[in-house]
């Protein structure tokens, strides 16, 4: 995987193009990553002993890692990742 967890990146692709934010989860498995602020759905919460009105929350849903590039801290632009050669 192309960026890790706590790093910085900027969405390429999709409807949340040009937005920036901090990666929360990776999910190796599927190739997908959860994006602080990024693919924002609204959630409908079921009543509860708590809550019994229920609640309507936003939440963030994961994207394709290949829609996200890191961001290089001195420029604010997205960087490629390059592969490290093997000696």
């Amino acid at each position: 995987m192309h960026v890790k967890k706590g790093q910085t990146v900027i969405v390429i692709a999709g409807n949340d193009k040009g937005k920036t934010g901090e990666v929360k989860q990776v999910i190796n498995k599927t190739g997908r990553v959860i994006v602080d602020g990024v693919n924002l759905r609204w959630k409908n919460r079921r009543p509860t002993q708590q809550n019994p009105k229920g609640e309507r929350v936003q939440e963030e849903c994961s994207i394709h890692a290949s829609n996200v590039m890191p961001v290089d801290p001195a420029t604010g632009k997205g960087t490629r990742k390059r592969a490290k050669a093997e000696a």
